[in-house]
């Protein structure tokens, strides 16, 4: 039996018990590649035409390559991606209407295939007092940098891990947003109908831990698409003594799989989930305050006896980003993770299973420079978890040729603690990658 939680999954990135490949939402084969250059061709020729009045078109064409600098992947390939990527993004307006469209079409060149996937595609309507937007959107919550809290949407974090730029780390889902806007705070109302889980880093292409590896017939099962399984999340805002303040709730499914062993196979499932949560940022001592906090619900396993569902959480993070100077900046960070029934968690766990401690924590510290009238970008980014003694070290250097071209170089090193923790499972998986984009 799996344990209490989803061993080295938490709300930082991290990936999970291992599972089989899945893709985000939205991806599939267009059927050889004569499809792939045929749709390639259409769009950049689409591309070239002068925009309609009110419409407007905008991409790229990228380059994403990512090499192992430790050793190579379980199925013997030196390199976690290689790919050429074209997006175009197409926004029409028409008084208070608005249709967005964002596609991309991209070559793997791991797996020898093409790849078409819908990122965005929605329609807004906005009047006075309120908006609406219904349509495939990505939706973001919460002050953590790289700590997801209340921001409770699915994440892509195999993209990160392989060397994507940062924003692919977000999926769109399929959902129906209200904006209402009263005189007394802001609020945001989501209806997701069709649940989109994390995606998690492929088995084949990343070293993870697994702690039942003798049964590889494994299925996953998701939730149902129903009336009763839509999942609901409500923010309400508005400014406080200075500060933005907020207040979160989610009902609906963790996002990350638990395991039921039912010999010969494994089930991964989908446990239902609430968050209730807050926040608040604004300028203090010099710089950039954040506060956040959120209570994870765990609605099938409120007790902590079942060994096979996460145990109810605390959740909450402490920020500061200041600059010390022009164009520099420091950001500062401490999150962690408080598990309620400990007691109940100890004495379920099976034997053999790594055991979890009570707090799990990280600090994280980021670092931008900006040199050559910020045409060249510096960063690092590192988490380390006093608690597990593991980190994630990613450092990258970004260089804007021109307005239209740019190229990053950067790496993911990792490693500490133990081969079950969070970023020491990862430490065979230490890569360098190399993004180079054309926009238009």
């Amino acid at each position: 039996m799996p344990g209490k939680t989803n061993l080295g999954f938490r709300g930082s990135l991290c990936p999970p018990s291992p599972q089989r490949p899945r893709r985000p939402q939205g991806f599939k084969a267009l059927g050889g590649r004569c499809g792939h250059l045929g749709l390639l061709l259409a769009l950049l020729l689409f591309f070239a035409q002068p925009a309609r009045a009110g419409v407007t078109v905008h991409g790229f064409l990228q380059g994403n390559y990512d090499f192992n600098t430790a050793t190579a992947n379980p199925d013997d390939h030196d390199a976690k991606l290689a790919e050429e990527r074209a997006q175009v993004k197409l926004e029409a307006d028409q008084g208070p209407a608005r249709l967005f469209v964002k596609t991309d079409i991209a070559w793997d060149h791991l797996d020898d295939e093409e790849d078409l996937e819908l990122r965005e595609g929605y329609a807004d309507y906005v009047a006075s007092a309120w908006d609406i937007r219904a349509g495939r959107q990505v939706i973001t919550w919460g002050l953590g940098d790289l700590v997801f809290i209340n921001d409770v949407f699915p994440k892509d974090y195999e993209a990160f891990f392989a060397g994507r730029p940062l924003e692919y780390l977000k999926i769109g889902v399929d959902a129906i947003k209200a904006g209402l806007y009263p005189s007394f705070a802001s609020f945001e109302v989501i209806a997701i109908p069709l649940f989109t889980p994390n995606h998690f880093p492929d088995a084949e292409k990343f070293w993870l831990f697994d702690p039942m590896p003798a049964v590889a017939n494994r299925e996953t099962r998701e939730p149902d698409t129903s009336l009763d399984n839509t999942e609901l999340a409500v923010r309400g805002y508005r400014e406080v003594v200075g500060f933005d303040a907020s207040l979160y709730w989610y009902r609906g499914f963790s996002r990350q799989p638990a395991m039921q062993p039912d010999n010969p196979k494994i089930t991964l499932f989908y446990p239902k989930l609430s968050v209730y949560g807050a926040s608040i940022q604004g300028n203090a001592i010099g710089g950039v305050l954040s506060l956040e906090a959120g209570y994870y619900d765990s609605r099938e396993d409120r007790q902590g006896d079942n060994p096979m569902i996460p145990n109810s959480q605390i959740r909450g993070l402490i920020g500061y980003q200041r600059q010390p100077w022009e164009d520099f900046t420091v950001g500062l960070q401490y999150y962690a993770e408080w598990m309620q029934d400990y007691g109940n968690y100890s004495a379920t766990l099976p034997a053999g299973f790594p055991k979890e401690k009570r707090l799990h924590d990280l600090v994280s510290l980021r670092l931008t420079q900006f040199l050559a009238h910020q045409t060249i970008k510096l960063s690092l980014f590192t988490f380390y978890s006093p608690s597990a003694g593991d980190y994630l070290i990613n450092p990258e250097v970004k260089y804007n040729i021109t307005d239209q071209v740019w190229a990053a170089l950067g790496a993911n090193i990792f490693g500490g603690g133990e081969p079950s923790s969070q970023f020491g499972q990862l430490d065979k998986n230490d890569n360098a990658y190399l993004q180079v984009r054309y926009e238009f």
